[in-house]
């Protein structure tokens, strides 16, 4: 799926985003609550107001879980278990919505690297955030 060049191009883009990981994460929550609002449902109990504190603290979960991820992404059904069995069992997240997340999460990312975010750095994204998507669902099977 991925190329060994664009598993590289990943894990280094991700090491570079950890610092700013709250603004990335928040934005791409943001994006994906505006565009499809009955994502909100699952974050009830949460203060996500643009700038809140949770919203600043739940995005930066988001991007660290995927930063992890891109540093060794042949092992990502192995780093991500516990957050599989999390969204599956206990918080019953609708895995249709990982989709519709990593695509606010790639929106985000442009905004974020503006001309960083080449073609090909954006089919690589791509490409990552979809399988991220995918390990994320694999408990609903």
């Amino acid at each position: 799926m991925l190329s060994q060049k664009q598993k590289e191009l990943l894990a280094e883009v991700w090491r570079g985003l950890t610092p700013v990981a709250q603004y990335i994460g928040s934005d791409a929550l943001i994006r994906m609550f505006a565009t499809i609002p009955g994502t909100k449902t699952y974050f009830s109990h949460l203060d996500i107001s643009p700038g809140s504190a949770h919203l600043f603290s739940h995005g930066k979960k988001i991007v660290l879980a995927i930063a992890e991820g891109a540093q060794d992404i042949s092992q990502l059904t192995v780093t991500l278990a516990p957050l599989q069995t999390l969204h599956a069992y206990v918080l019953r997240i609708d895995p249709t919505n990982f989709k519709l997340f990593s695509h606010c999460m790639l929106v985000a990312l442009a905004v974020h690297m503006g001309e960083d975010f080449t073609p090909v750095l954006h089919a690589a994204m791509d490409k990552y955030l979809s399988a991220f998507a995918a390990v994320l669902a694999e408990k609903y099977r």
